[in-house]
C-alpha cells in the first residue's frame, strides 16, 4: 500500500526522535548537544518512504524507485545514486581482485596528492571510476575528491577546452573519498568509499561575454558549490569492501544498509532503519597518540579504560585504522570512533568535506552524534576543499560525555 503525501507516517522511522535535516540546526550553545539538536524543528520536508523501504531483500534499485515515485523532487537524485551503485560494484570487484598477480593494481602510482600523500594505484583508479559513473548520470555539475587538487567540472568537453562550463540542468554537487583506507589495501584490510551529495547552486551562472580574470572569478564562485557545511547535505553514503560489500545510505530520513549479493549482482536491503545503541563499551582511537591529545579527552578515555566513566563500564578497544570500517562497526555495535586533534596534527587528520561531514550525517541519522569536542561537525563551514577537522562520533551518551568534558575544560 502506498502512503500519500498528505497523511504519511514515516515507515517506522525514528519513533519519537526527530530526523536530522540539512537546514535544521544552528551551532549549539549548551553542553547538552543532543538535547539542543532534538529541540530544533525541521524546516525542510523529510523524504517520504513507504512500507517497501522496510522490507529486507528489496534491491537498492527498487528502493530508489519507490523513493522517486513518492518524492518526485528526488527523482534526479535517485538517478545519481544509480551511478554510485554501479561504481561501488565495480570498485568492489577491483578490490577483490587486487591481490592477484595479474591485477597490477597494488603499489604506488608514483604521484603525490594535494595532501602530500603518496597515491596508490587503486586510489587513482577508484577516483576515475567514480567520476565516470557520476558524469554519465547527467545529474552532476561539480565534484570534489580527495585525489583532486581542486573541485572539477566533470563534463569531458569542458576538460578538453581547459575551461569550466556549468550546465543549469546539472542539479547536484558530489564530494567523495574514492578509497578510504587504501594505505592498508596491500594487506587485504577493509577499505571503503565515502560520498556526500549537495544541491547545486541555481544562481551559479557564467556570463558568456566575460573576459579573462572576470571569467575565472565566476568559475571559482561556481566551483565553490563544494564548500558547504554538512547541514546542507541532501544525501550521504558509504560503501565498505570487506567480508561482504555493504552500502549504507541516508537521504535525510534514517540510515538504510544494503549488502551486495554477488549471485544476482544487486545490493539488497539487509538492515533497514539502522539505529546505533545510545551507550556502549567500545572505543576506537589510535591510542599511540594518547599523550598528545587534549586533556579532557585523555581524562574521558582513561575513565573508560578503568570503568570509572559516567557509565561505570570498562571499555574495550577496537581500531581498524580505516574510517569506513571503524564507523561501520560503530554503527552496528555502538561505541566511539575518533581521530582527535593532537600535538602533531592540531587540526586532526580526517578531511571535513568528503569524510567528516558525510559520515557525521550518516551517524546523526542513525541516532548518534559527531563532534570536534567543542563543535558539531555538521555545522562547520569548510574554507578549503581539503580542510582537516578533529572528530569523534558514535553513541549519543558517550559522545555527550566528551562534549561535557571539553565544556568544563574551557570554563
Amino acid at each position: 500500500m502506498r502512503i500519500s503525501f498528505a497523511a504519511v507516517t514515516l515507515c517506522s522511522l525514528y519513533g519519537n526522535s526527530l530526523a536530522f535535516t540539512r537546514s535544521t540546526f544552528h551551532r549549539p550553545t549548551t553542553v547538552a548537544l543532543s538535547a539542543t539538536i532534538e529541540e530544533k524543528v525541521a524546516k525542510t520536508r523529510v523524504p517520504v518512504f513507504d512500507e517497501v523501504c522496510d522490507t529486507t531483500g528489496v534491491t537498492l534499485k527498487r528502493f530508489m524507485s519507490e523513493v522517486a515515485m513518492l518524492n518526485p523532487e528526488l527523482k534526479e537524485l535517485t538517478v545519481l545514486f544509480g551511478g554510485v551503485d554501479t561504481a561501488c560494484k565495480a570498485l568492489s570487484n577491483l578490490v577483490k581482485r587486487s591481490q592477484l598477480p595479474s591485477s597490477e593494481t597494488l603499489g604506488y602510482e608514483g604521484n603525490v596528492n594535494i595532501q602530500g600523500e603518496d597515491q596508490k594505484k587503486l586510489d587513482v583508479i577508484a577516483n576515475d571510476v567514480l567520476k565516470r559513473a557520476l558524469r554519465f548520470t547527467g545529474r552532476l555539475g561539480v565534484l570534489a575528491s580527495e585525489e583532486e587538487d581542486t573541485p572539477v567540472d566533470v563534463m569531458p568537453d569542458n576538460v578538453k577546452r581547459n575551461e569550466i562550463v556549468i550546465d543549469e540542468s546539472e542539479k547536484y554537487v558530489a564530494v567523495f573519498d574514492p578509497l578510504d583506507g587504501s594505505s592498508n589495501i596491500d594487506a587485504g584490510c577493509p577499505t571503503g568509499t565515502i560520498i556526500g551529495i549537495y544541491e547545486h547552486d541555481e544562481n551559479c551562472v557564467i556570463d558568456e561575454d566575460c573576459i579573462g580574470d572576470e571569467c575565472t572569478e565566476q568559475e571559482a564562485a561556481c566551483l565553490a558549490n563544494t564548500l558547504q557545511p554538512g547541514t546542507n547535505l541532501v544525501a550521504a553514503a558509504y560503501c565498505l569492501y570487506s567480508s561482504s560489500t555493504f552500502f549504507a545510505l541516508t537521504l535525510g530520513n534514517g540510515v538504510y544498509m544494503f549488502t551486495l549479493d554477488d549471485q544476482i549482482g544487486e545490493f539488497v536491503l539487509s538492515n533497514p532503519d539502522v539505529k546505533i545503541p545510545e551507550s556502549s563499551s567500545i572505543m576506537s582511537f589510535n591510542s599511540a597518540n594518547y599523550d598528545d591529545w587534549d586533556q579532557p579527552l585523555k581524562d574521558v578515555v582513561k575513565g573508560w579504560e578503568n570503568g570509572t566513566g559516567k557509565s561505570k563500564t570498562a571499555f574495550s578497544s577496537r581500531y581498524i585504522g580505516a574510517m569506513v570500517g571503524d564507523v561501520h562497526r560503530t554503527l552496528l555495535y555502538g561505541g566511539v570512533f575518533g581521530y582527535p586533534s593532537d600535538k602533531k596534527s592540531p587540526n586532526g587528520k580526517l578531511r571535513l568535506l568528503y569524510e567528516g561531514a558525510p559520515m557525521s550525517f550518516i551517524m546523526e541519522q542513525a541516532g548518534g552524534l559527531a563532534t570536534t569536542g567543542t563543535q558539531r561537525v555538521m555545522e562547520i563551514m569548510p574554507e578549503i576543499v581539503h580542510q582537516r577537522v578533529p572528530m569523534m562520533m558514535g553513541s549519543k551518551n558517550d559522545i555527550e560525555e566528551i562534549i561535557e568534558a571539553y565544556a568544563d575544560w574551557k570554563q
